[in-house]
């Protein structure tokens, strides 16, 4: 199945779609659902997300839904600290989702956001 992402690149966060979205639900409404949306600030940022390291990180946990850091690390043959680094940015843009594991590790377990 096929799903896609738009991006938009705006200098300024517009939240008011959000806001409006969250007020609805707190309030007991039904909301439709939106395509995914991706904002950046820039053409910089947008480039250094999307960057050849980060679309394979995002390949490889779509085709082999690993467990961890160290096996998604493993399976793209890098060190677990680098794709910790490039994992962490991609969560911060919502484009991957962190749990930790049981062992308090944080950040171990990847979770696609699919």
């Amino acid at each position: 199945m096929t799903q896609t992402l738009h991006v938009r690149i705006n200098p300024s966060s517009d939240r008011n779609d959000l806001e409006d979205t969250l007020a609805a639900l707190d309030a007991g409404e039904s909301v439709d659902p939106k395509p995914s949306t991706l904002s950046v600030e820039d053409l910089e940022t947008f480039g250094r997300i999307f960057r050849p390291t980060n679309l394979e990180l995002l390949e490889a946990i779509a085709d082999h839904e690993p467990d961890s850091i160290r096996e998604l690390a493993r399976i793209v043959g890098r060190h677990p600290p680098e794709v910790t680094e490039n994992v962490t940015e991609l969560a911060d843009y919502g484009l991957v989702e962190l749990e930790q594991n049981g062992s308090g590790e944080s950040h171990d377990c990847v979770d696609f956001d699919r």
